[in-house]
């Protein structure tokens, strides 16, 4: 306002001076009380704006000097403010940091300086509880947060973590429940519910759920197929060992469904072509690996595609493989199935050749043993245990043949799915519980012939536990080693295993 005046008089002066110099400026008399003062007319307009301008500061001057009580409290609620905001968010960093005292502490405080920010206060000290392991308060302060719609949500959420915490469960699943009903976008909700059933092993219950969820745009398409494509295999799978007709005319259904949701989805591609097998129609079923193989390759298809027919010979099944191997060359399992097919049809040269081509991949347990078998098929005995010490020390690759090697791959427990489900659905990765669980498998690793055929009896002895054998060769054992008359023999050695050849050695 001052500033305002300032401009004002400015403008005036400048232009009352103006007036003056341009001619005559006229004259003014003020008579008051006996007194006359006469001036020039620019005089006396310069002398009111003054008297205006310092009215004006005058002015101003009392507001300020009324309103000071009103701009202390001011000043005060603002400092108190900040205050409250710096205990709040030093208050959630020592929640975060699992410092309970600090949190409780900062949480005290702000509920004294945060007074315009109540909600924030509440969240604060059910986490500052939960951090401090007093789960009661923690239950109090959420539940405390119901009664207030715009608080609603994350109380039941707190609630439900209390409850996981103390392992009910069931009061979990009701709290997850409410929040599901109440908020169409609570993946956490969703989530919570969708394990529950995954646990049951409620298989269309979960559909359900993920049906639903892709209605309410919590989880994205991708997802949701992959998961629904995983539960409908789990659920084919409870169904494909039924002795009913119709369980596995069922088992069928949901096959097929997850194998139209993703079409490389290995466990339901392969559920569907053996339940298509066993009803005949092998057609179908081959052309359904067919389509996964090209997209993406995976053992267990070939091994479903390999018993697909069981009247024909090795050089058969061999040519069969091989066409399956070329719809996609260029994949590691192509090439893998390459040097199987070879082994079959009892093509050596081939099967070398195919497996060189997989000379530069990571060593594994499977790979080494597939290289051993190609190298001993072609005679060089050497090389295979090269690659038999190789594998011993390489990583193990999943048997999904399931321990058996004509066996049913991924025949899974209900945990098993559950677990496969979650992944998959969420990474799209194919996950295989047995090898997680470190269970024991068939060996990658073949057995090949001792080293020296003449030293046979006697390895076999000791590995028996049986008294020592002379070496055909030697010219027996001398008389200062044969214990005296009448007393028993030597307890056999310990048993030892041989090491056959040492990696660098093999490699000479």
């Amino acid at each position: 306002m001052i500033r305002t005046a300032l401009v004002l008089f400015l403008v005036a002066s400048l232009a009352v001076a103006a007036i003056a110099l341009g001619g005559d400026a006229g004259v003014a008399s003020l008579a008051w009380r006996g007194w006359r003062v006469d001036m020039t007319a620019a005089a006396a307009a310069l002398l009111v704006l003054l008297v205006s301008l310092l009215a004006t500061i005058f002015w101003s001057f009392l507001k300020w000097l009324m309103e000071a009580p009103r701009r202390a409290a001011r000043t005060r609620a603002e400092a108190k403010r900040k205050q409250g905001g710096e205990a709040l968010a030093r208050g959630f960093l020592a929640a975060a940091a699992g410092d309970g005292s600090e949190a409780r502490r900062l949480a005290q405080k702000a509920a004294d300086l945060a007074e315009d920010a109540p909600a924030l206060v509440r969240v604060l000290a059910a986490q500052a509880a939960e951090a401090a392991g007093d789960l009661p308060a923690a239950k109090a302060a959420y539940s405390a947060m119901l009664g207030f719609p715009d608080m609603r949500l994350a109380g039941l959420k707190g609630l439900m973590q209390t409850a996981l915490a103390e392992g009910d469960k069931g009061a979990a699943l009701r709290h997850a429940q409410s929040a599901y009903g109440l908020a169409k976008t609570a993946r956490w909700a969703w989530r919570a519910l969708v394990d529950s059933r995954l646990e049951a092993g409620d298989w269309a219950a979960a559909l359900d759920l993920v049906q639903g969820a892709q209605e309410r745009k919590i989880v994205s398409p991708l997802v949701a197929d992959r998961t629904r494509a995983a539960l409908l295999a789990a659920s084919a799978a409870s169904f494909e060992t039924h002795p009913t007709e119709r369980m596995r005319a069922q088992a069928l259904e949901f096959a097929q469904q997850a194998v139209k949701l993703k079409p490389d989805f290995a466990p339901g591609v392969v559920m569907a072509a053996r339940l298509l097998a066993a009803d005949g129609k092998v057609g179908r079923a081959s052309g359904m690996i067919e389509g996964a193989w090209k997209s993406q390759p995976h053992p267990a298809l070939w091994l479903a595609y390999r018993d697909l027919r069981t009247d024909e010979t090795p050089r058969e099944r061999a040519r069969r493989l091989s066409a399956l191997a070329a719809l996609n060359p260029q994949a590691r399992e192509s090439r893998v199935l390459t040097v199987e097919q070879a082994l079959i049809g009892g093509e050596i040269g081939a099967a070398r050749q195919a497996a060189a081509t997989l000379a530069d991949e990571p060593v594994t347990q499977r790979l080494a043993g597939l290289q051993a078998r190609a190298a001993n098929a072609a005679g060089a005995v050497d090389e295979a245990r090269a690659w038999i010490a190789r594998g011993a020390a390489a990583p193990q690759e999943p048997d999904w043949s399931d321990l058996d090697p004509e066996g049913r791959a991924f025949a899974y427990r209900p945990e098993d799915w559950t677990r496969l489900v979650a992944v998959y659905g969420e990474t799209g990765e194919l996950i295989h519980p047995r090898l997680e669980r470190h269970e024991r498998t068939i060996s990658d690793l073949p057995n090949l012939p001792a080293a020296y055929v003449e030293s046979t009896p006697f390895l076999a002895a000791a590995e028996a536990g049986a008294a020592i054998m002379p070496i055909p060769d030697d010219p027996g054992v001398p008389d200062y080693a044969r214990p005296p008359e009448g007393e028993p023999p030597p307890a056999a050695p310990p048993r030892r295993r041989r090491r056959l050849a040492s990696p660098t050695r093999a490699a000479k």
